[in-house]
């Protein structure tokens, strides 16, 4: 898999993803803040597949590994 997010992307989704499931969790928004798990995940694999789709990359890494 390639990484196509990121260390200043990365950092931000995951602590979007993580304040959106925060207030979901604590009934501060309603269950759309459970939408924060995509920018979660994607800040944690590192691979967002709109990006891929679109052609756009934050990363200068090519590989994992």
């Amino acid at each position: 898999m390639t990484f196509n997010i990121g260390t200043t992307d990365r950092i931000l989704r995951i602590i979007v993803g993580l304040v959106l499931i925060a207030l979901a969790a604590t009934g501060s928004v309603g269950w759309w803040g459970w939408i924060g798990v995509i920018p979660l995940a994607t800040g944690l694999f590192r691979f967002c597949p709109l990006y891929s789709l679109l052609g756009i990359r934050t990363c200068l890494l090519k590989t994992r590994g």
